[in-house]
């Protein structure tokens, strides 16, 4: 693929700034299709496709957690994990102003604010994932290795 049809989002041009290795890859875009649909129509795991969640504490404070495609994040356990008392999904328009990402197209890479950002710890096991690049269709393919320098999560086991 040209590399002037890959979009330009924030999270691309903080690959690129950091001149971190990347495959991008652009596929139709499923509403409500999460990480099974994008998962399909790339022709891999799903285990390996990251999904990028913005949640909040009781005190409103924003995070983001990485979790496989086909996991789930359990929020008390990651509430444990972080010592507060109660962790939920931000709505929509709080993960948006949080994350300046459009639900469905979160990445890590690029965020509007500094946001603390943890990751399910097996993540950082895989020889390559591929999580959001920034917009809704849009993954990039990564090593871990990529992830922990640009956005050093912190890893958790948290699945549920």
């Amino acid at each position: 693929m040209a590399r002037s049809k890959i979009p330009t989002t924030a999270a691309i041009r903080a690959l690129r700034a950091a001149k971190a290795d990347f495959t991008p890859h652009v596929y139709s875009y499923v509403e409500r299709g999460g990480t099974a649909a994008s998962a399909a129509a790339l022709g891999v795991d799903e285990h390996r496709v990251i999904k990028t969640l913005v949640m909040h504490d009781e005190q409103k404070r924003p995070l983001v957690v990485l979790m496989h495609g086909d996991r789930a994040v359990s929020t008390k356990a990651l509430a444990r994990a972080l010592g507060v008392k109660a962790i939920e999904p931000c709505p929509p328009k709080v993960a948006r102003k949080h994350s300046g990402y459009q639900v469905g197209g979160t990445s890590p890479f690029g965020l509007r604010k500094a946001l603390p950002v943890y990751c399910e710890a097996s993540i950082l096991a895989l020889e390559r994932l591929i999580i959001n690049g920034g917009k809704r269709g849009l993954l990039v393919e990564i090593t871990p290795a990529v992830l922990t320098a640009l956005v050093a999560p912190t890893p958790v086991s948290v699945a549920a």
